[in-house]
């Protein structure tokens, strides 16, 4: 089976380059390839170590029509598979949200719900 199926929310891809950035080093992490509730693909420079543990926040496209919304969405995730991209220099990497606040958790699913 393969990871796709084994998926449980359905995914929506971010429209433009939403960068993420590791909060622990302040660094950019890497950009939103698609998110859900339970997880996002990530486009990276390089790839996460395998199952490693992130704290990481985010600034969702489109999300700016409220203050709330507006904030940066904080997150645990862990890693779960990652690949050479198509381009060079680039990895796609696969996450699972493993730790995020219920406010957070509201500003990531009003923005999923958004058309």
């Amino acid at each position: 089976m393969s990871n796709a199926n084994q998926r449980r929310a359905e995914r929506k891809r971010a429209s433009v380059n939403a960068l993420v950035t590791d909060v622990i080093s302040g660094l950019p992490f890497g950009h939103v390839g698609n998110l859900s509730s339970s997880g996002m693909l990530l486009i990276c420079a390089k790839a996460p170590r395998s199952e490693a543990l992130y704290q990481v926040s985010m600034t969702l496209p489109g999300s700016s029509r409220t203050a709330a919304q507006s904030q940066p969405i904080e997150a645990g995730i862990q890693e779960q598979w990652n690949e050479a991209a198509a381009s060079s220099g680039q990895i796609w990497a696969g996450f699972r949200i493993v730790a995020i606040t219920e406010a957070d958790t509201a500003r990531l699913e009003g923005w999923l719900a958004q058309p």
